[in-house]
């Protein structure tokens, strides 16, 4: 078990390398500081010292490999990519370009970010799950087609109309809640619910047809009907039995929502104006600020990585064979 825990760990390692190198690429030698310095300052009458001068202030001036000019070591860490993409492997991500530090930043914005994305994730899973469960429990019967047909509907409605119809139905017409802002301490509550309760009224579709077809996969396997033929009840059979053998893609599918725990979600902190994560990097794409966009880049496949490890971890717990692996 620890050689594989250590092999899975280690894999991790050239991904996060190669993630950064082609974001070294798109950013630097795709994008070029120059072309960085006429997006921020105008391309009308953009002097070539204006340019200079941009690129100067925000630490753009030097190679982006190799400094030739610099002796020993400096050859290599007095350059961009030393400055701009190695740096983010120790968390060092720098000051944005109106000068405020990204790493303050990120640490102030992950708390609201984590108070809507994490009981949207635990609520979500818990209802979607017990959804699943009841419409399998109920197979072949005319609740079972209702259900399908009511998660197909739900789930092909855009998340804007939950959204938009959330915020005019309980903050417009009932004055329930408000419909955007944020604060910190027991006040969050009345800012999050709206969002949360949004955040898992939209996924209950999509995650609970899921859900049913890994069920119904499950149901049709011999460990289940053995169970049948020795005369267990067909809700132990579903509770203990299958939902236990389902673990190994239900976990699959929870790797994808791990980074949005911490990264938070665009469109749902940008519509009822949460200063997370999300409205974070919302806000840096239109103001052009890529030193902030690709420190969240890094941030979010840091994140997705450290998730597929966690999620190859779990699978030792619920699968005695990859413990022998």
């Amino acid at each position: 078990m620890f050689a594989y825990i250590l092999r899975r760990t280690l894999y991790a390692i050239p991904i996060l390398i190669g993630v950064n190198l082609i974001t070294f690429v798109l950013f630097f030698v795709v994008n070029t500081p120059d072309d960085m310095a006429r997006m921020h300052l105008g391309m009308k009458r953009v002097t070539p010292e204006a340019i200079t001068q941009w690129k100067v202030e925000h630490g753009y001036d030097k190679p982006l490999l190799i400094n030739d000019a610099a002796t020993g070591l400096d050859k290599l860490t007095d350059t961009v990519f030393f400055e701009k993409s190695v740096r983010l492997f120790v968390f060092d991500f720098g000051s944005s370009d109106d000068g405020r530090s990204i790493g303050e930043d990120i640490r102030q914005r992950m708390w609201p970010s984590l108070a809507i994305a994490l009981p949207v994730f635990l609520v979500g899973l818990l209802v979607t799950i017990t959804v699943a469960l009841m419409i399998v429990f109920l197979h072949a019967t005319y609740i079972d087609l209702l259900a399908v047909v009511t998660l197909v509907v739900l789930m092909s409605i855009s998340g804007l109309f939950y959204i938009i119809g959330g915020q005019f139905l309980f903050g417009k017409v009932l004055h329930l809640v408000p419909v955007s802002g944020y604060d910190g301490g027991f006040n969050a509550i009345k800012f999050v619910i709206l969002p949360v309760l949004i955040g898992v009224v939209s996924g209950i579709g999509s995650g609970g047809r899921w859900y049913r077809t890994i069920f119904l996969e499950e149901m049709g396997k011999d460990y289940v009907r053995t169970a049948r033929a020795k005369g267990i009840g067909e809700r132990i059979v579903l509770f203990r039995h299958v939902l236990k053998n389902a673990m190994i893609p239900i976990l699959t599918g929870v790797v994808v929502v791990i980074p949005t725990l911490f990264m938070g979600s665009l469109i749902m902190e940008s519509f009822f104006a949460v200063p997370g994560l999300g409205s974070y990097t919302i806000d840096a794409i239109h103001a052009q600020d890529f030193a902030v966009v690709r420190a969240m880049v890094f941030l979010g496949s840091m994140l997705y990585v450290l998730g597929l490890l966690l999620t190859d971890l779990s699978y030792t717990f619920v699968d005695p064979r990859v413990r022998l692996s």
